[in-house]
């Protein structure tokens, strides 16, 4: 029996967010007289809406807001749970690990850590395939149980003081059910917003999926910094450290929920209607069409996700503990300047993402890249210097510069691969970069560190992204305002135009 017969197979409703203008007036405005069909009753949730058979898709706005919201919501979610982790490193390492050097003991928790990357290009394999045959919505929801109940798993696993080695090994095991669900998320959520969305505001509304990311890490980070400032060292240690995982399994049900009550995407219609029209097609595709076919998409891929996540675990998930751990730093002052970066970034990221609408991606993620590359040593010196301001202005920059990365990339990610193979080979492309680069970043930054006692490294090793991020931008064709590939052009339908918001979202 084939996995993806467990799901079911996609049903077509009668209702849906798109509808079919003739391809010769694409160019042409709306005009206000053209008749527009009425909404029709909301179709179950996880069913497929009519796709566009040819010609071009006209997005019904509220069903954009709607895809949008649930994808990032749900995002937030999973990220909480990995910020939860990475902010709490420090302890975590006391806890689940014998008792010596400090050193050793954040090492260990950080190879757990990175253990759970090198298993997500599995969980990519698995889960980007199945999204391209059962549909996006499905394996989403499926991503949101598990990776909800390996979190809530680690709340509940006794000290190393109490049952010994096992302690770091159901440690590892929850970790790596985190790592191979994580391995269809991100670019399932990516799919699934930029397979929404009109051409025009691709990059807008895909800017709102690290949004939610950013809030999954501001929640994280703010439960991690109230609980070290209400709580005594021995009370975080011996109990405190759970109460964020065990939060994580409501917080991982309230996803699930947004979810289930997606629709699938137009595009995905359309493919699923020109699968039942040749079945033989459709089972031509396989995971070698994902990757040989692929392969040039690939690279590019993998290049720009490199620099994007190397970058993002450098300062998101690294920093709290570099600041304590390398630095001397106060631990709860640290991840207060943290979460006012990633505040900071929040606000940018709606602003950053709508101007790569209208200048394109190339430009905002270059600049990312030369940011990094010139700007990375004196970020660290200033954040070396030790004062609050310092700090805040060398992180605040970084910031800033990271944000050309996460406003972009949701857009650009997607619009590499055509529409049949675009959840797998995506999947596979971005899991094995940021697993070989992205989630070993803690890892090997502390380890090089221990090696050569520079503490200039962190600064290096983005020097280092930076470049080949942009070799990847120089061979990136320009997707801005262009309809994804395999999918017909995609146009802002008429309705409720007031866009996004902070508190819309």
């Amino acid at each position: 029996m084939h996995l993806w017969s467990l799901f079911g197979s996609p049903r077509v409703s009668a209702g849906g967010p798109v509808l079919v203008v003739d391809r010769k007036r694409a160019s042409e405005p709306l005009p206000s007289a053209t008749p527009v069909a009425l909404r029709k009753p909301e179709s179950a949730p996880g069913t497929v809406p009519p796709p566009a058979a040819g010609g071009v898709t006209v997005t019904d706005p509220a069903m954009v807001r709607r895809a949008v919201k649930a994808a990032a919501l749900g995002n937030a979610m999973e990220w909480f749970d990995f910020g939860v982790y990475s902010y709490i490193a420090v302890t975590l390492g006391k806890v689940f690990f014998p008792s010596g050097n400090p050193t050793a003991q954040l090492l260990s928790t950080f190879g757990a850590f990175a253990a759970a990357f090198l298993i997500r290009p599995l969980g990519g394999m698995v889960f980007g395939p199945l999204g391209d045959r059962v549909g996006r919505q499905k394996v989403l929801a499926l991503t949101m149980i598990m990776m909800a109940a390996g979190t809530f798993a680690i709340g509940l696993i006794p000290s190393y003081a109490t049952i010994g080695v096992w302690a770091p090994v159901l440690l590892l095991l929850a970790r790596l059910v985190q790592g191979f669900s994580t391995g269809g998320e991100y670019a399932g959520a990516s799919t699934f917003i930029a397979e929404y969305s009109p051409d025009k505001k691709r990059g807008f509304l895909g800017s709102w999926l690290e949004f939610g990311t950013l809030a999954g890490y501001i929640g994280g980070a703010g439960l991690v910094t109230l609980m070290t400032a209400l709580m005594s060292s021995q009370d975080l240690l011996a109990w405190g450290w759970r109460i964020p995982f065990l939060i994580a399994g409501p917080m991982g049900l309230i996803g699930l929920y947004l979810r289930m009550r997606l629709e699938e995407t137009p595009a995905f219609a359309a493919e699923l209607e020109k699968a039942h029209q040749d079945e033989q097609a459709r089972a031509k595709v396989r995971l070698r069409d994902m990757v040989t076919g692929q392969w040039k998409a690939l690279l590019l891929c993998m290049g720009l996700v490199l620099v994007f996540n190397v970058t993002d675990y450098m300062l998101l998930s690294y920093m709290p503990s570099y600041l304590t751990s390398e630095l001397k730093y106060d631990e709860t002052h640290g991840l207060l300047v943290i979460l006012g970066v990633m505040a900071l970034m929040m606000c940018a990221q709606p602003f950053v993402g709508a101007l790569s609408d209208r200048v394109g991606r190339r430009p905002i993620i270059a600049t990312g890249c030369a940011g990094f590359l010139l700007l990375s040593v004196p970020a660290l010196l200033l954040i070396r210097e030790g004062s609050l301001w310092a700090i805040g202005l060398g992180l605040g920059a970084l910031g800033l510069l990271l944000v050309c990365f996460t406003a972009a990339m949701p857009a650009t990610l997607p619009a590499l691969f055509p529409t049949k193979v675009r959840y797998g080979s995506l999947s596979i492309g971005f899991n094995i970069s940021v697993s070989v680069f992205g989630g070993t970043t803690p890892l090997v930054v502390t380890a090089l560190i221990g090696a050569t006692g520079d503490t200039m490294m962190p600064a290096y090793y983005m020097m280092a992204a930076a470049v080949i991020g942009g070799i990847a931008v120089w061979y990136l064709t320009e997707s801005a305002g262009k309809p994804l590939p395999g999918s017909p052009p995609a146009v802002e339908g008429p309705g409720d135009r007031a866009g996004f918001s902070p508190s819309g979202v």
